[in-house]
């Protein structure tokens, strides 16, 4: 039986900029958004019904399949595409924790549009980025999985032309904090949009971490006021040798933290699991573009 695999890139939000509010309380933001190459795994093949398996250290967390964001892709993608019903067996390998700021959820339902959209053989369909943004705000931007500049409440993308090597540690204290929670709590003061876009990129990692360092995340306040461990975490990444910066991604409570080489990210993972070996702790890198098995797929 055919089946189609994607991955699902773990994404980060390496600032995050909160620029205003709407008048229907949607806030306004601007985000570099780069991925890494942590993250889910999700598989279809062809099934009599619709169906879904969940594996994986997290799939415990997603006990409401019938909610999942992979099951409302298919039914998306199959209605958009003249379907009658959105045949197909899927199966998704939890490995991101959830509620965890680095975009599961929609990471997910992105996997699942490219390999719904392989595995029917759909190579044309102009509402594909209508689809996308039907289905969550950061669905988008997980879908083209490249380093990206985001602004409006994230229906505005732009890519980035340069992106450098980057290896990342990505650390969650085991706790599991809504969106809309750390939003709802933020109380400003709002920050001033980009006058430009970095849209030229770096191409080294000392030029991005010079735009970094003069960035922030505006949530970090709301989401430490709801989840505290977020500062250990950071205090714990900070204090590595080799750690060029630490953040919070998203929402939280997920930090990271840049280095410069995979040997100093694999020592900090590997002495931070010691110290708190109740956290999830990965080392990786930031990914210049899509994984193979993705970008493969015939995206429209």
């Amino acid at each position: 039986m055919p089946s189609v695999s994607v991955f699902a890139p773990a994404k980060i939000n390496l600032c995050l900029h909160i620029t205003g509010k709407r008048a229907d309380g949607y806030h306004l933001l601007e985000s570099l958004v780069a991925f890494a190459d942590i993250g889910d795994v999700v598989s279809v093949s062809d099934s009599a019904d619709l169906q879904l398996t969940i594996t994986g250290p997290f799939s415990k967390a997603l006990s409401d399949t019938e909610g999942n964001s992979t099951l409302a892709a298919a039914r998306f993608l199959a209605k958009a595409a003249g379907r009658q019903e959105p045949t197909v067996n899927i199966e998704l390998t939890k490995n991101l924790p959830v509620a965890s700021g680095i975009g599961g959820g929609s990471g997910d339902a992105a996997a699942a549009l490219l390999a719904c959209q392989s595995l029917w053989h759909i190579h044309t369909l102009p509402g594909m980025p209508l689809i996308a943004a039907g289905l969550g705000a950061d669905v988008p931007v997980c879908l083209g999985g490249l380093p990206t500049f985001m602004s409006g409440i994230g229906e505005n993308l732009s890519d980035i032309a340069d992106f450098p090597k980057c290896d990342v540690v990505l650390v969650n204290p085991g706790v599991a904090l809504p969106t809309a929670n750390v939003f709802g709590s933020f109380r400003g003061p709002f920050s001033k949009p980009f006058t430009e876009a970095p849209l030229k990129g770096w191409a080294e990692l000392g030029e991005l971490l010079e735009f970094m360092r003069l960035t922030r995340n505006d949530l970090t306040t709301s989401a430490v006021t709801l989840a505290p461990d977020i500062t250990r975490v950071l205090s714990a990444l900070s204090a590595q040798p080799g750690c060029a910066l630490a953040r919070m991604s998203g929402s939280g409570a997920t930090c990271f933290g840049l280095f410069h080489n995979p040997r100093e990210a694999r020592a900090a993972a590997d002495a931070i699991s010691t110290a708190q070996p109740l956290w999830w702790v990965k080392a990786g890198q930031l990914l210049p573009h899509r994984p193979l098995q993705a970008r493969d797929l015939p995206l429209v």
